[in-house]
């Protein structure tokens, strides 16, 4: 198993509202490892790091794990990206990931103030994991503050931002 780095970034305007924010990746295989021990592996599938704001609401959850359940990113016969995650009987492996909300507009070293505090964050993330499993999908999961190790091989690759608001 290969390990992948995503690079992504974000524009920011002053007027910028956080919510629950998730980098998707369409993956063949991933793993995630805790002091060298997996914890959360998935075959085909998705990879979900997710980040959650101070002012998220189970809304922005629900809407996050309806939207991305049901994301047309698999191929068809046609070779056209038309099927979900529901349809392609694939896996989820969600990754708590606070940084997704770090605010790199000013200085050197990013600001984090935005992020949810840990106790409501951990709450809407077994939140939006529960909505997962509650349509159907087999769902690994991360753990919450700790330090991770996630490998995957990312298939396509696709990569996709979604934020609730």
């Amino acid at each position: 198993m290969k390990d992948a780095a995503s690079i992504i970034s974000f524009t920011f305007t002053s007027d910028r509202v956080f919510q629950v924010r998730a980098v998707v990746q369409r993956v063949t295989e991933c793993v995630v490892r805790v002091r060298d021990k997996a914890i959360g592996q998935i075959g085909h599938g998705l990879l979900v790091l997710l980040g959650i704001a101070r002012s998220d609401e189970k809304k922005g959850a629900d809407y996050l794990a309806d939207k991305i359940t049901h994301l047309r990113i698999f191929e068809d016969d046609a070779g056209k990206m038309n099927r979900s995650l529901v349809d392609t009987d694939g896996e989820m492996l969600v990754i708590p990931q606070f940084t997704l909300l770090g605010d790199c507009r000013k200085g050197r070293r990013p600001s984090f103030f935005e992020a949810a505090d840990p106790e409501k964050a951990a709450e809407l993330y077994e939140y939006f994991v529960q909505r997962v499993r509650l349509k159907g999908i087999s769902v690994a999961t991360g753990q919450f503050q700790a330090k991770m190790a996630v490998s995957l091989v990312n298939d396509g690759p696709v990569t996709l931002v979604l934020e609730s608001q």
